[in-house]
């Protein structure tokens, strides 16, 4: 049993059942939003059933899994394996903080519930990494709680707040506005905001043109 992400299954596959609930809401909302080919990047793709399930439905796409963990990309490697789906990749190594990525260009990048559990630093480097990727017109897609004008959007994102701060005081759930700030001092301009089950929200950036 993983402590954060549940059940271990045959081969080091991790089940999360958080991941199991918001997977199919989360590919409604992709399924308008993502180029009909090319290379779509996901950061930290933790136990990797999104990315299996969103390569399933989506083929035209090849599908680019990471995650900083060695134990999640094994996961990864595991859930996708056992799926047998070609247009996913070997899971990479990638730590959104550091200087260089082992990725140099992607169509799309997707990121699902990090920023919350991580730095605050690591929202800024995930901003100027995807920069980095992404040519004009191309989207950066965020999925997960955040605070709106300052305040909790439910009192259960305000208790899940207090629990992550109390575990590290750098995590913590972001303002949309902060990062929607952010976002602009890198590249991207908010597009648009799509409200998800359990009070979670889907942030679209698309890269401006240079």
């Amino acid at each position: 049993m993983n402590q954060r992400y549940g059940e271990t299954l045959a081969g080091g596959a991790l089940e999360s059942p958080a991941a199991e609930r918001n997977k199919q809401p989360i590919l409604d909302v992709l399924e308008g939003w993502l180029p009909q080919s090319g290379i779509v990047l996901e950061i930290a793709s933790g136990t990797g059933q999104h990315v299996v399930h969103f390569a399933r439905a989506l083929p035209a796409l090849q599908w680019q899994p990471t995650d900083a963990d060695p134990e999640l990309r094994t996961a990864v490697a595991a859930r996708a394996a056992s799926a047998a789906l070609e247009n996913v990749l070997p899971p990479l190594a990638l730590d959104v903080l550091d200087a260089a990525w082992p990725v140099t260009a992607a169509d799309a990048v997707l990121c699902i519930n990090m920023i919350h559990i991580a730095p605050r630093a690591a929202t800024a480097a995930l901003l100027r990494g995807s920069a980095r990727l992404l040519r004009g017109g191309a989207p950066l897609i965020l999925y997960g709680p955040y605070k709106r004008g300052g305040r909790h959007t439910a009192a259960s994102n305000e208790a899940f707040d207090a629990s992550l701060r109390a575990r590290n005081p750098d995590w913590g759930i972001r303002d949309l506005d902060e990062v929607a700030a952010s976002a602009r001092d890198n590249g991207f301009d908010l597009r648009d905001v799509v409200s998800m089950p359990a009070n979670n929200l889907t942030v679209l950036f698309e890269r401006t043109t240079e």
